[in-house]
């Protein structure tokens, strides 16, 4: 790995470790829908604008089912999911349970791509589900319904995440990244809107939900979207993948800096054992 690659993976989880912190800081008033509307709505204005100006083709009848995979089962559902979990979660505990991606990867992988699940990866997925449970049960936070149910909506996310890069990997083959995640994120954007009168509308707008939305949908959806891509251009998707162990460092550093969370022994705890079962789960 070149050190141009290693800046821009320890870049890319520094972004995504704050996109927690940007939940934590505008879902109180924008509300789970709202925020999940304008993160992927000013992302696709970004990135189509991106994508026009360097000329690069959506192509939306050739590709139209993996833009609306992605913009479903990449973007509008997992972020929602994530918005709601920012109302009953830390920043931290958000990044750690994150970090279980890889786990639902290696089983979609192995039913629907017929990847060998060997004994290490049983294991890492084994002291995986121990993590999640010493993160949840024994974290920093009372253990109350609200809680599990955050937990589980974030844990959710990663599942979709999961499922649509299992299914790019079998048919969404030949699709370029840019249009990919323009595209996706314009199809999640059009299928929330119709969901929004039905919600209250935003409380307040102040400087800081503003900082909040610009920094989730600017720079976590669309700048990390081009280094994303970019790393797997250069390093591949595995390799890439080891930017799971980065993000949780960085989502309870941030948690901890600027909205003063706790940090429990059962996060931290937790936090190295989800960390040490992504290990094994992505080991080749």
């Amino acid at each position: 790995m070149t050190f141009a690659n290693l800046c821009r993976l320890v870049a890319l989880a520094a972004i995504w470790g704050a996109s927690f912190l940007f939940v934590r800081l505008a879902v109180p008033s924008l509300g789970a829908l709202w925020l999940t509307e304008l993160r992927v709505g000013i992302a696709a204005l970004a990135m189509l604008g991106y994508a026009f100006a360097s000329g690069i083709e959506l192509a939306p009848r050739r590709h139209w089912r993996a833009y609306l995979v992605i913009g479903l089962g990449n973007s509008a559902l997992p972020f929602w999911l994530y918005a709601y979990s920012g109302q009953h979660l830390t920043a931290g505990i958000m990044g750690i349970l994150n970090a279980t991606t890889p786990f639902f990867s290696v089983v979609c992988g192995a039913l629907w791509l017929g990847e060998k699940l060997t004994p290490l990866k049983l294991l890492g997925l084994a002291l995986g589900i121990v993590g999640v449970t010493l993160v949840v049960g024994f974290g920093p936070l009372e253990l109350t319904h609200e809680v599990i149910l955050g937990a589980l909506a974030c844990v959710g996310a990663t599942l979709c995440y999961a499922l649509t890069t299992t299914w790019l990997k079998k048919f969404g083959q030949g699709v370029k990244p840019v249009p990919l995640g323009a595209a996706g994120l314009l199809v999640a954007s059009c299928a929330i809107a119709p969901f929004l009168p039905a919600v209250p509308s935003a409380a307040a707008f102040t400087p800081e939900v503003l900082m909040a939305v610009a920094g989730i949908s600017l720079l976590c959806s669309a700048v990390a979207y081009l280094l994303y891509f970019r790393l797997i251009d250069d390093l591949g998707p595995t390799r890439t993948m080891t930017v799971a162990f980065l993000i949780p460092l960085f989502a309870v550093l941030w948690g901890r800096v600027f909205l003063g969370e706790a940090i429990g022994a059962g996060t931290i705890v937790g936090g190295i054992t989800v960390l040490a079962a992504t290990a094994l789960v992505i080991r080749r």
